[in-house]
């Protein structure tokens, strides 16, 4: 996918907001890729919502400012983070299933004694999805 070759029926990247003077970027270092690169950078920054510039920036300083980490600690906070999200999706099917069985019970006239419970249980979920991922999305900023 060419991310310069939009048409015009596809939704416009939002710029990111102007950087002050003294933050302005004025430095424009290149580089040389193949087509299969190229294109693989391009799906990329699509995806993210971003310009190929603006995603090769980004991942650069980010890259740079994790230089201190090793492939080892990186394959383990991977590790670490699939396994919590296979422990949450399995957590959420489970509550699902519940769901469900409150909501047939409700549709069919029955009572529904557990409907808080599961209510309450599926709050608490949302809670630890939250907390998973602001625990990620403030480690990466903190590099």
């Amino acid at each position: 996918m060419d991310c310069a070759r939009t048409s015009p029926s596809q939704p416009r990247i939002q710029q990111r907001e102007r950087l002050r003077d003294e933050n302005k970027r004025l430095h424009q270092p290149s580089c040389r890729m193949n087509d299969t690169e190229y294109q693989l950078l391009a799906r990329a920054a699509a995806t993210c919502h971003m310009s190929i510039a603006g995603f090769l920036a980004r991942s650069a300083l980010d890259a740079a400012h994790d230089l201190g980490r090793t492939a080892a600690d990186i394959a383990g906070e991977r590790r670490e983070m699939l396994h919590e999200l296979f422990a949450l999706r399995r957590h959420l099917g489970q509550l699902g299933n519940n769901l469900n069985q409150v909501s047939k019970a409700l549709n069919s006239g029955a009572d529904a004694s557990q409907a808080e419970a599961v209510l309450a249980t599926v709050q608490r979920a949302a809670k630890r999805v939250d907390a998973f991922t602001q625990h990620h999305l403030d480690n990466r900023t903190a590099g």
